[in-house]
């Protein structure tokens, strides 16, 4: 996981992870996070493209 953030909105947290493959995000998605009885839920969203981005 590289980022957490604690936001407004229908979802309380925002995890930016970074996964080699599918599968490994699979394993994070399934196996780690989703096992802890805290998440009731869990959306992924995956960036296309980053038009800017300062972090680099």
């Amino acid at each position: 996981m590289r980022e957490c953030h604690n936001i407004t909105g229908t979802v309380e947290h925002l995890l930016r992870v970074e996964a080699t493959d599918l599968a490994a995000n699979k394993h994070w998605h399934t196996d780690v996070l989703g096992v802890l009885p805290e998440v009731p839920a869990i959306t992924t969203y995956v960036a296309m493209g980053s038009p800017k981005d300062v972090r680099a």
